[in-house]
This record gives structure tokens, C-alpha cells and sequence, in this order.
């Protein structure tokens, strides 16, 4: 498994973040008290043979050679839930439980890109109420 280290944590599971949800493994988290939930491997280059059919269709119609600012994009666990981070907002988007979630990681940061643009596109991304409460014209 790529990345089998994550400061301090040995990763052993793909899983891990979500079965031990109060995740208190590493020595800054006993320290704190807290669960540091964006623990991944950013260091992760994407398999572009793992795309999804939207994301692919994305790209071509962004006219990007490659997944530009997806590639640091990554599936993190909030309070043991798969969740993506949105920047734009500064909060995690939360995985539905509809999803069922594949065996890697690779896999796994591809669904969460494509979500994360589907929410940042929807109606009900934060950012849409402050343009409309903004917008001049």
C-alpha cells in the first residue's frame, strides 16, 4: 500500500481513518486531545488510469492536460466519515452514504474530486447564497 507511514500513524488499512474514528494515534494527537482528520498521503501522484468518466470529461472540456488543481484533492475522514475538504469554504463535504467506497486510495481521492466539483457547481454550495446576496448586477 502506497504510503503506509502518515506523521506518526502506521497505515495499515485503507480504512483505517473510518474504523477508528476517534483516531488518537499520533503522538501530536495525544497531545491535543483531538483527531487530525485530513490524514492521507498527499504525496499520492494520481493514476490517470483511474479517472472517472466525469472527471475525464471535465478536463477536456476545462481544456487541462492533466487534473491541474485536482491533484492535491484528496478523500480525508472528518469524526470517521469519509469527507472531502473544500477551500472555498473551509469546511469538510461529507461522502453520501449512498457511495460505496472502493479498496484504494487512488480510487477513493477520484471520487472525491468528482464530488467536490459537483458540489462547488450545486446550488447548495455556500458560495452561490453569497453571490446572490453580493452580486451587483
Amino acid at each position: 500500500m502506497a504510503g503506509t507511514h502518515y506523521r506518526g500513524s502506521e497505515v495499515t488499512d485503507v480504512d483505517q481513518f473510518v474504523k477508528d474514528a476517534a483516531g488518537l494515534e499520533t503522538t501530536r494527537e495525544k497531545e491535543i486531545g483531538q483527531h487530525i482528520g485530513y490524514r492521507y498521503d498527499v504525496n499520492l501522484v494520481p493514476d490517470y488510469a483511474r479517472i472517472t468518466p466525469f472527471l475525464k470529461k471535465y478536463i477536456e472540456v476545462m481544456g487541462w492536460d492533466d487534473l491541474n488543481w485536482l491533484e492535491d484533492v484528496h478523500m480525508g475522514y472528518e469524526d470517521g466519515a469519509p469527507a472531502v475538504f473544500d477551500r472555498n469554504n473551509n469546511g469538510w463535504v461529507s461522502i453520501p452514504d449512498s457511495i460505496t467506497l472502493p479498496d484504494t486510495q487512488q480510487d477513493r481521492d477520484m471520487i472525491a474530486r468528482e464530488l467536490l466539483i459537483k458540489f462547488q457547481m450545486s446550488d447548495r454550495h455556500p458560495l452561490v447564497l453569497l453571490r446572490k446576496a453580493y452580486m451587483k448586477f
